[in-house]
């Protein structure tokens, strides 16, 4: 089956500079990730016709939302070699490079893209957020695929509604869980369903503030398409 990769590579960035003593090893490492990644994705049967590597971001417009958003994250923790093997990875894999969004927005948005006309994208990646959407993800850590339905999709991405994100530092809901949403969103089938019992559990949790707080948290978790 022939698919078009789209390959977030920030971890792996992430990771080779964090582990490696140089920019050559680093490099040497990021290619060998890539690589494997692709080969091990061919091993399962998909032949890959094209492939869109993204890496990499200036600006954000979540910060705008929400000042602490991503401020548990602290900047001298970020590998020397970190910026370095991105431009790296921009010269040699052409990877794609956003401002005021997020990698997982652009990667979020050529997928979308793709899939409209319908190049079969599989996004590989190991970010949960991209649970959020009925698509194939290929895990390159766990070298497993799975293809994510639509109601799947909703039920993520309203779980991360009431869970909220801590690697993200967004707080949402306190003291409700992912047991408590599961159970919540167990029976419910539409977004319609879904979206008024998330609201209902916002309204109990915040009060008069509960409308900015959901708006707040669906802008903040929401992978952007339309950008």
């Amino acid at each position: 089956m022939e698919i078009k990769a789209i390959l977030d590579a920030d971890s792996m960035i992430y990771a080779c500079a964090s582990t490696s003593d140089d920019l050559e090893e680093a490099k040497v490492k990021l290619d060998a990730k890539i690589n494997d990644s692709l080969n091990n994705l061919q091993d399962l049967g998909y032949d890959i016709s094209s492939l869109v590597v993204c890496s990499g971001s200036k600006g954000n417009f979540r910060l705008f939302i929400d000042a602490n958003y991503k401020a548990n994250r602290k900047k001298v923790d970020r590998p020397p070699l970190l910026e370095d093997l991105h431009q790296y990875c921009k010269e040699d894999w052409q990877s794609q490079f956003s401002y005021g969004i997020e990698t997982d927005d652009l990667v979020a948005k050529i997928w979308y893209n793709s899939l409209k006309h319908d190049e079969n994208p599989v996004i590989v990646a190991i970010d949960k957020d991209y649970l959020q959407f009925p698509a194939k993800i290929y895990n390159y850590n766990k070298n497993t695929l799975i293809e994510v339905s639509k109601i799947e999709a909703l039920r993520n991405f309203y779980t991360q509604m009431i869970v909220g994100d801590s690697a993200d530092n967004i707080s949402v809901c306190n003291g409700k869980g992912k047991v408590y949403a599961d159970k919540l969103l167990s029976d419910l089938t539409t977004k319609y369903q879904m979206t008024r019992a998330v609201y209902g559990v916002y309204k109990e949790h915040y009060k008069s503030k509960a409308r900015e707080k959901y708006i707040q948290s669906y802008n903040l978790l929401k992978l952007r398409i339309d950008v």
